[in-house]
């Protein structure tokens, strides 16, 4: 099927050009979000007509978007989410939740704009894509979390596994502490034990 591009797609070419795609392609997603036209030849002779406008439109959204780019490139935004120790999440975060982070941070960011592989389903730091325009791509980052405090961790470059492996270590301590204050009472009771046991060894022999 042939279509006229009123935009950039990636992948598929630049504005105005009539390209060849899949039918599906075409009316599950490029006519039906005004990326193209098919290629009749009253679309083609619309587009012409409209060109200049629609270049326009394009730089100026364009520049809006870049101007955008430049505060939001690099961002970090925290998600907390429910996990299992190994950092599984019980749930998964989707395109939906980093536009609504990236949204309650201050940006304008629709969740089509946001480009996932697939849903996020652990722990840690996620390079996201957030397509602003046709022509302007950035990228943010995902730290999903199960707390601020470990969100704060993993942004200092710590792992899930580092951060587990911490925790039990620290927990081992405290156990061998425990065991220690045991121990040294107990050898307390041993020693205020001693003398008594003598004193009561020597009664008899005084009172004979």
């Amino acid at each position: 099927m042939q279509v006229i591009l009123l935009e950039r797609v990636a992948k598929l070419g630049q504005m105005g050009e009539v390209v060849d795609v899949k039918p599906g392609f075409a009316r599950n997603f490029l006519l039906p979000q005004g990326k193209a036209l098919t290629a009749s030849k009253a679309n083609i002779a619309s587009f012409e007509a409209q060109k200049a406008q629609l270049e326009a439109n394009n730089l100026e959204t364009k520049k809006e978007a870049e101007a955008m780019a430049e505060k939001l490139d690099g961002q970090q935004f925290i998600v907390i989410r429910s996990a299992s120790d190994a950092g599984a999440l019980y749930g998964s975060v989707t395109p939906r939740d980093a536009a609504d982070a990236a949204t309650a941070a201050g940006f304008t960011v629709d969740k089509k704009q946001v480009v996932l592989a697939k849903p996020i389903k652990d722990l840690g730091l996620h390079t996201v894509h957030v397509l602003l325009h046709p022509e302007v791509d950035v990228t943010i980052d995902m730290n999903v979390a199960r707390s601020e405090e470990e969100a704060e961790l993993q942004a200092s470059g710590k792992s899930i596994q580092e951060l587990a492996a911490e925790a039990e270590a620290e927990a081992e301590f405290e156990i061998a502490e425990l065991f220690d204050d045991i121990g040294a009472a107990a050898s307390d009771d041993d020693d205020d034990f001693a003398p008594a046991a003598a004193e009561a060894e020597e009664a008899p022999a005084e009172e004979q």
